[in-house]
């Protein structure tokens, strides 16, 4: 830290309790200065010779009371005071970053200026201030500190703008011109640090930080924050994704609670005007900040109640980038009073957002930006990625006993469009539903069963599906089906002519046979398991005894001829064919055949169709 040592002369002002002070010299006191309660006990001729304000209130007052001058309104109060009066008497003063502003805010009070005597005290702090002060990262920030207090003067006076200069300044250099100590706790990447495998060994010389300014700003209050910030963005030199990770260290330092998405401190006022002006400083740049950092900046704008204007700009930004939100991101819990666990309806209107961001982008733009952040799934990357994101939070939400179906299914439809290669998350979170909402009606369960397309299950969710006595028969025979369909596909062979009754179950109905089925699916497929995943399933079924004749054969598909192979395949699809009959003849026993059986198609919306499920008994007996 800085500091300056004005005058030569011993100190020799004494206190005498805790409002009084006075100069220990053999001359007597002839003035008393009033400053608020503390009573100075001073000599005239060194004070007048210094301020100009004391010489005209002297002059100005009653001769009887000549001796005795009160001041309310000096700002740094007596502290400040007693600093100006040292430097009247020539005694040693030190100045630095914590009390200069308040020595300078007084001396401009009692008009301490070059006119009245050369070399005065405010030409010196002003020497002390651009010489050393504003030059030093740290000063600048103490002394921008103690301006809050000192205000109207500090600003008056300049020195508010002049820290906010000094700061931003150095914020915006070239990091390989820091030369400064600054504080930087959090882990440094390792190109960063000099530990990057590229040098081979070599160590690199440290490099500092892009963001080596962020935690020594966080000690400012938000009112000088705000203002430290804004004068940063004004240079244009700092990028937006160090601006937003300047914003997130900020609030996890002065928001109590912040990380774990909670305000810990009933100061709901400070608070929610603190998390008002972080959204307003957010960058412009789109993708700077992190998603999960807007997430949580939602929740607190929600639990403080902050203004509709700054709610709608967070939901704006998270519809944008809400491909990189994690599911644990989205769990808002819903406000107090409501019987659902989380808030859905946010989640709903974050996807709404997305979809209207999506729309409106430039379609070359979007495959640009899409294929270049996940090259796996090409332009519809970000489409994908929202769709996962909500089969997962579908599956967490789910175990709310208080949920409703139609509040499950809306937002699942909310994403049905998009492209899924694989449908084992949205199958997991309906079954999830199921489990925890096991009175639900015949035609709810269908309707919340169509979300989910079979053909799209991987081998382990197929496995799951036939066990699952949860689903509706009708569910079970489609993955059957579809299994069966791949697995004949793998060995080149055709899949088997199913009975009409049979093809009624399937997608397509009873306009198509079982072979035009598999032609119009063919195309949904290049998803699915690879071949191997479809042997290992083999070998799953088998153990299940769904097709006796051929549970032998598929122990030992590898070690087969090619001619072998065929033949298993064939053994099989006349196996699973029986399978097919044997549950369409349960059915009619037990009189769960309905019109809507026969024409139902997996994916439909009609929610008015009754619901058919298998007996207990009756699925328990497949395995």
């Amino acid at each position: 830290m800085k500091f300056m040592k004005l005058g030569s002369k011993p100190d020799s002002f004494q206190t005498d309790g805790d409002n009084i002070r006075y100069v220990a010299t053999e001359l007597v006191t002839d003035v008393v200065v009033n400053i608020g309660d503390v009573k100075f006990y001073l000599h005239k001729f060194p004070l007048l010779s210094k301020s100009a304000r004391l010489q005209k209130q002297v002059a100005t007052s009653n001769d009887e009371n000549s001796d005795e001058i009160h001041i309310q309104d000096i700002p740094g109060g007596p502290a400040a005071f007693e600093i100006c009066a040292k430097f009247c008497y020539g005694m040693i003063v030190t100045l630095n970053a914590f009390n200069v502003v308040a020595a300078r805010c007084a001396a401009e009070y009692l008009e301490m200026y070059e006119t009245v005597e050369k070399g005065n005290l405010i030409y010196k702090i002003d020497v002390f201030l651009n010489s050393s002060i504003f030059r030093s990262w740290k000063d600048s920030i103490i002394v921008l500190q103690t301006t809050k207090s000192l205000l109207p003067w500090s600003e008056e006076l300049k020195v508010v703008s002049h820290c906010l200069d000094s700061i931003a300044s150095k914020a915006s250099i070239d990091t390989s011109r820091v030369e400064w100590s600054y504080t930087y706790n959090r882990k440094k990447l390792p190109s960063e640090n000099g530990t990057s495998p590229q040098w081979n060994d070599v160590r690199k010389p440290q490099m500092v930080p892009k963001d080596w300014w962020v935690e020594d700003l966080c000690e400012l209050h938000i009112d000088l924050y705000k203002r430290v910030i804004a004068t940063i963005k004004t240079k244009g030199r700092v990028s937006g994704d160090v601006i937003g990770e300047a914003l997130n260290a900020y609030a996890l330092r002065r928001l109590p609670g912040f990380s774990k998405g909670m305000i810990q401190n009933n100061d709901f006022i400070k608070y929610r005007s603190l998390v008002e002006t972080i959204v307003w400083l957010l960058p412009t740049e789109k993708r700077t900040v992190p998603c999960s950092f807007l997430l949580r900046l939602l929740r607190a704008a929600i639990l403080l109640d902050c203004g509709e204007m700054e709610r709608n700009e967070l939901m704006r930004r998270i519809g944008q980038q809400l491909p990189e939100a994690t599911v644990t991101d989205l769990l808002i819990r819903a406000p107090i009073g409501e019987a659902t666990i989380y808030d859905v309806d946010i989640v709903h209107n974050l996807v709404e957002e997305f979809v209207a961001h999506n729309s409106q982008t430039d379609p070359l733009e979007n495959e640009f930006q899409e294929s270049s952040r996940s090259p796996k799934f090409g332009p519809d990357a970000s489409k994908v990625l929202v769709a996962r994101l909500i089969d997962g939070y579908l599956a967490e939400i789910a175990r709310d006993p208080n949920l409703s179906l139609s509040t499950f299914v809306n937002l699942a439809e909310n994403t049905a469009s998009f492209p899924r290669p694989s449908h084992d998350g949205l199958y997991r979170a309906i079954d999830m539903y199921l489990k925890e909402h096991p009175g639900i009606s015949k035609s709810e369960r269908k309707r919340i069963c169509r979300l989910m397309d079979c053909r799209k299950l991987s081998a382990e969710a197929c496995m799951h599906a036939v066990q699952n006595e949860r689903l509706p028969l009708r569910v079970v025979v489609q993955v059957l089906f579809f299994e069966q369909v791949r697995a004949t596909a793998s060995t080149g062979n055709s899949t088997p002519d199913l009975p009409g009754s049979i093809r009624a179950l399937l997608p397509g109905g009873s306009r198509g046979s079982s072979r035009s089925t598999t032609t119009n699916t063919e195309g949904d497929w290049d998803s699915v398991p690879t071949a191997e995943d479809i042997k290992a399933l083999k070998g799953e079924l088998a153990t299940l005894r769904l097709g006796s004749s051929g549970s032998d054969r598929n122990g030992n598909d590898a070690a087969k001829s090619d001619v072998e192979k065929v033949a298993a395949g064939r053994t099989k699809g006349l196996a699973m064919s029986k399978m097919f009959s044997k549950l369409w003849s349960g059915k009619e026993r037990h009189g769960e055949i309905t019109s809507s059986d026969t024409s139902e198609i997996p994916g439909s919306v009609n929610a008015e169709e009754t619901k058919s499920t298998p007996s207990r008994s009756r699925r328990h007996s497949l395995s």
